[in-house]
């Protein structure tokens, strides 16, 4: 399944996001490719925007009357791309949404799939929202998060607070606190930083859909190496987290039972503890990435969201 749209150019083509400039064909290729919606310029576009050193690339959709916005964050490895199906549920719930590919994923730039420190990626947040309030899209804006996109967001609520300018309700799904088989992770880490900047990635099987792990091979936006800094960069951020202070909000949580990528039943005490009543859906066959989980599995949490998002 080669690419049809060379992911260079369309960087280089690209106008501010808040210039709402429709794609061109290498655009158009790239919406196609990845299957995204969006065939209405005025109504969706790529541009992009810089923060914490990196150009990076964002998209906006817009449903007809919008009446709240969803800031979509994007898990580690992945990319925008890979989110159409919580685009398409947001847009028939009259939500614009806004995202971006994070310093080294997808077509923005970066060491892929690195950061030196965590802190960027708040950076990141902070500029989206600055692209999302010159673009005046509507209140209230929910932040929603794929397990590193999870982690984004839940440093964001515990140290922002009252300050957020996203005061809708967030939504955490399979949240990266401490990935599995940490305390292994961190040894092998403190092992190999002398010598390596990163080992091959592993591909696992992490939905239940037999289409998905096929299609992650061949996305040319995917890495292919799992750097070390980004373990580094994890070990004090998890430290961060784990320390900070109790927080009144109280988010939607939303964990498959079957995921073994983040150590979710850690994670699960450090929500409780951290945030006043999140309201937790167990989702027992699902795996990791519920953002391309299988129909039905979507169907469960997706009508979950529905009810608590009002």
């Amino acid at each position: 399944m080669p690419a049809t749209f060379q992911p260079d150019i369309l960087r280089s083509r690209l106008s501010p996001l808040a210039a709402r400039q429709g794609p061109d064909e290498h655009g158009q290729s790239y919406r196609r490719f990845y299957r995204l919606p969006g065939s209405d310029p005025q109504r969706s576009w790529l541009g992009g925007f810089s923060a914490a050193g990196c150009d990076l690339v964002g998209q906006v959709w817009l449903p007809a009357a919008p009446k709240a916005t969803l800031f979509l964050v994007h898990g580690f490895y992945d990319h925008m791309g890979l989110y159409r199906h919580l685009i398409e549920w947001a847009l028939a719930r009259e939500f614009a949404v806004i995202s971006c590919d994070l310093p080294g994923h997808g077509l923005s730039s970066g060491p892929r799939a690195s950061i030196q420190d965590f802190a960027d990626y708040q950076s990141v947040l902070d500029a989206l929202f600055v692209e999302a309030a010159a673009l005046k899209l509507p209140q209230p804006w929910h932040l929603c998060g794929q397990s590193m996109g999870g982690a984004i967001v839940i440093d964001h609520l515990l140290h922002a607070g009252a300050a957020s300018p996203a005061q809708g309700r967030p939504v955490l799904l399979a949240p990266l606190i401490r990935p599995r088989s940490w305390t292994w992770s961190r040894m092998s880490y403190q092992v190999l930083k002398p010598f390596v900047g990163g080992i091959a990635r592993r591909f696992s099987e992490n939905t239940n859909d037999p289409e998905f792990m096929p299609f992650l091979q061949a996305d040319p936006l995917q890495p292919v190496r799992l750097p070390t800094a980004w373990v580094g960069a994890l070990v004090p951020w998890i430290k961060r987290v784990e320390a900070a202070p109790h927080s009144v909000c109280s988010p939607l949580v939303v964990q498959g039972q079957q995921d073994m990528t983040v150590d979710w039943q850690h994670n699960m005490r450090v929500l409780a503890d951290k945030f006043t009543t999140p309201e937790v859906l167990m989702v027992p066959p699902a795996r990791h990435h519920l953002a391309n989980e299988v129909p039905e599995i979507r169907r469960v949490y997706l009508a979950f969201l529905d009810e608590h998002l009002g």
